[in-house]
């Protein structure tokens, strides 16, 4: 059987999309080439389906919720509230799991950071 090998990609509506890619470059640190191709660190994805009704991401009119991995996720919000970023305040810890934290772009699209567990 063939199987996937990872996320190819990751493509968002915009109604500005210089912007909201520079936001991206500029508050996450995305390294983006010309064509936006980004080469991330190794590491694990998750790959999870939510009940229809879940609040976890936000607005219940977005439908997919983009997580970044990071080295340190309490330093990661900060640098985002330093840039006027809309930054959720709780921080969410799951044992062996990691610390979770929530901003949300420009165009109201909730991002969750997450900072695996050692």
């Amino acid at each position: 059987m063939e199987r996937v090998l990872g996320i190819g990609g990751y493509f968002l509506r915009s109604a500005d999309p210089a912007a909201q890619t520079a936001w991206y470059r500029d508050c996450l640190g995305l390294d983006l080439d010309e064509n936006g191709l980004w080469q991330p660190q190794a590491g694990p994805t998750v790959f999870a389906a939510f009940e229809a009704e879940t609040d976890y991401f936000g607005s219940r009119t977005q439908q997919v919720m983009l997580n970044f991995r990071v080295r340190d996720v309490a330093a990661m919000l900060q640098q985002l509230r330093d840039k006027g970023a809309d930054v959720a305040d709780e921080v969410q810890e799951m044992e062996g799991v990691g610390r979770f934290g929530w901003v949300t772009d420009p165009e109201g699209n909730r991002i969750e950071l997450w900072e695996p567990a050692a």
